[in-house]
């Protein structure tokens, strides 16, 4: 009867989780309103395929600079002002983008929503602050799955939207961003624990980056460049093997999001009950890397889709895996400037992996990205390997 109850209470999650959960899903919600329509949007105003290219990446580069400043601030002024603020921001972005005149205000809008999307990584500190360490993983692995069902929701609402109009799609989004902030401030709980938030002393005395967490920063950048170069790749590819469409290109990509939520949402939990994050990760890299050397060869479609679920699954569980190792790492009151300093790296790589995917698509050939992302996620798994090594001898 004592091992059911303790069993029953350990299942339960922490206050406030569901509300962090809902701002997170309903924050990519907009995003995924967005990010479908804007290259076509950008056309309007005589954007070329390279501009277009400069202006995603605007996005990534705001995010890279401004993930570790504003996880930095949350550590000292608490998580929830500054998901508020950066709410605010992303709505100003969206309606900047949706009113602009001149393809110069895009990029304006862009950069404005960039910045604002690094609270991403605050949305992760405040979860590993209400979050036990054993359910450190199976937590952050369900916010994973509210940015799937973003990404699911959020073109399907953009579709609707833009039957009213090319902008009204991104004044869609920003009322969405603007009603969130109003959410988050009635409703979003203050995480960060006072002692900590207040610890000037600790601060000065602790590294953020430490040896640890740049070895952790560069196995998210590669593992995450090299799913990056895949995302962006993916469309080119299925036209040349398997004739797709616009269309069937992106019904391919709702299965690989469906897979990603159904891995985080469900299955990472009993994972993280029963094996340690780093062997997780080590073995979710090994993983991703064969989904993409099967991706490869694929030229039918049982292969095609068996590749994609593997390596949708690995991805499903590394990325949970690789943010709960990097907040046990962190120093407690600079939680939130590490898992900035991930997110930038992470931001970094989504900027560096298309345009080398796309060059090595170019000159190489159709599969030729995903063997060369194979080989980075292998050199990912090599040092997570000798760091556990280490580890081990150390002990």
């Amino acid at each position: 009867m004592a091992d059911s109850t303790a069993t029953t209470k350990k299942a339960q999650l922490p206050p406030g989780f569901w509300t962090i959960w809902t701002t997170v899903a309903l924050d990519l919600v907009g995003f995924g309103i967005v990010a479908p329509i804007l290259g076509r949007y950008a056309e309007r105003f005589g954007a070329s395929g390279l501009e277009v290219g400069l202006l995603f990446a605007s996005f990534s580069l705001a995010q890279f600079v401004f993930s570790p400043i504003l996880g930095r601030v949350s550590d000292r002024v608490g998580r929830k002002p500054v998901i508020i603020v950066s709410l605010i921001g992303t709505a100003v972005g969206s309606f900047v983008t949706g009113a602009a005149g001149a393809l110069w205000v895009l990029f304006l809008g862009r950069i404005i929503d960039g910045a604002s999307g690094a609270s991403v990584a605050v949305a992760q500190s405040a979860i590993t602050d209400i979050a036990p360490s054993e359910q450190r993983t199976k937590l952050l692995g369900m916010l994973g799955a509210a940015f799937g069902i973003g990404f699911v929701l959020g073109p399907a609402v953009g579709g609707l939207a833009a039957l009213g109009g090319p902008h009204v799609p991104f004044y869609v989004a920003g009322t969405v961003a603007a009603v969130n902030a109003v959410l988050a401030f009635i409703r979003l709980p203050e995480t960060k624990r006072e002692a900590a938030a207040t610890s000037a002393s600790s601060r000065v005395s602790t590294r953020v980056v430490s040896p640890e967490l740049f070895r952790l920063a560069i196995v998210g950048f590669i593992a995450t460049a090299g799913f990056a170069g895949f995302e962006a790749t993916f469309s080119l590819f299925g036209e040349r093997r398997f004739d797709l469409t616009e269309g069937s290109a992106a019904a391919v990509f709702l299965f690989v999001g469906a897979l990603l939520v159904v891995v985080q949402g469900l299955l990472i939990g009993k994972l993280a009950a029963r094996v340690h994050p780093f062997t997780l990760l080590r073995s979710a890299l090994f993983v991703v890397a064969v989904g993409l050397f099967a991706l490869s060869t694929a030229t039918t479609w049982p292969v095609l889709f068996v590749s994609l679920a593997v390596l949708a699954f690995g991805q499903g569980v590394a990325t949970p895996s690789l943010t709960s190792l990097v907040a046990e790492a962190a120093p407690e009151d600079r939680r939130g400037e590490a898992l900035g300093y991930q997110q930038s790296a992470g931001a970094l790589a989504r900027i560096a992996g298309p345009i080398v995917a796309g060059a090595v698509f170019d000159g190489v050939g159709v599969g030729a990205p995903y063997v060369l992302g194979g080989v980075l996620v292998l050199i990912a798994v090599g040092i997570v390997s000798m760091r556990q090594s280490s580890k081990s001898s150390a002990a």
